[in-house]
């Protein structure tokens, strides 16, 4: 993350991932904790972190990540994005914006949108925003 911020000529002066999170302010992170693989040198090494400090971490990181996606996804309220259609039921049709991954990132819900199939795309605005997902109406 913080070779990332370097990229894009900021000067940072982070030396801890959650102020480089709140500093990249990126619509989505991904994060793990450690766990050993078979043959990797690192296995070796001595103080291994307890699993109740990788927990601990995990959980900070998230929560911190979850309130930044929840502020940019609340930046798009009132504005208009392309969706592709990924499923449509008697409710309505899920997609996500042409910036989201499959199965991964947040969907956009658009709720009694029934005249659709998978593979559209429509012109949405978006009128809610939660932690991962967008609600809207077809424009």
């Amino acid at each position: 993350m913080l070779a990332s911020l370097a990229r894009r000529k900021k000067i940072s002066r982070c030396y801890s991932t959650s102020c480089a999170l709140k500093e990249a302010r990126l619509d989505r992170v991904g994060c793990f904790k450690y766990s050993p693989v078979e043959g990797a040198d690192a296995n070796a090494l001595p103080d291994q972190v307890p699993e109740e400090v990788k927990e601990e971490r995990w959980n900070r990181f998230m929560q911190l990540q979850q309130q930044i996606s929840a502020e940019r996804l609340q930046e798009k309220v009132g504005r208009e994005i392309l969706v592709i259609i990924d499923e449509v039921d008697e409710e309505g049709a899920i997609g996500r914006s042409m910036a989201d991954a499959p199965e991964i990132d947040g969907a956009v819900y658009l709720n009694g949108e029934t005249n659709v199939k998978p593979g559209d795309i429509l012109r949405v605005k978006v009128e809610h925003a939660d932690e991962y997902d967008l609600w809207g109406s077809r424009v």
